[in-house]
């Protein structure tokens, strides 16, 4: 049973990974990982180790001292509406800082390899505006498409997600029937 649990917990893990890069699977992995951990403690009559010991569990931030920055967002979702598998779109999400301290953008991570986020890298001024910009390749991704992107900066909370989402029409096959 339990190489049966293991297969199960790899081939799944596998495929989360071949599908999409993303937190969301790595931490189901994770959790995946734990539950089977503690399920060969229980049933192999060893003394159980508990899923999340201390050092598994990051700690919980703590909001920084002092003035921060705050990052404000225009808008946070985007629909490209309809658009044919293989076109290339892109937004751009415009943001104003209102803190109290210059705010940089650390990281803008894609939910998928078909997103491709630029953002403002020097940083940003009190009262300043900045921008996060998302490419879309709709090539191989047809029906509807739901994606994020996860800026992370020196604000508080640290992450804002960012999301879009876009109908693709799927490329004709080219099977028009039988060739004469």
């Amino acid at each position: 049973m339990k190489i049966v649990n293991r297969v199960v917990i790899v081939v799944l893990a596998v495929a989360a990974l071949a599908s999409c890069k993303d937190r969301a699977a790595e931490k189901r992995i994770a959790e995946l990982e734990a539950r089977l951990m503690q399920l060969e403690g229980n049933s192999g009559g060893a003394t159980a180790t508990p899923a999340a010991t201390p050092a598994a569990t990051p700690a919980a931030e703590e909001k920084p001292e002092g003035p921060l920055p705050v990052i404000a967002f225009e808008k946070m979702d985007h629909d490209f509406g309809t658009i044919k598998e293989g076109e290339k779109v892109s937004y751009t999400y415009s943001f104003k800082n209102n803190g109290e301290a210059p705010l940089i953008i650390q990281n803008a991570q894609p939910s998928c390899g078909c997103t491709v986020p630029e953002w403002s890298k020097e940083p940003i001024p009190v009262g300043g505006t900045g921008f996060v910009k998302a490419e879309f390749d709709s090539n191989g991704k047809p029906n509807i498409q739901n994606k994020t992107i996860t800026v992370t900066a020196n604000t508080w909370p640290k992450v804002t997600t960012l999301r879009f989402k876009a109908m693709v029409t799927p490329k004709a096959t080219g099977d028009n029937g039988p060739t004469r």
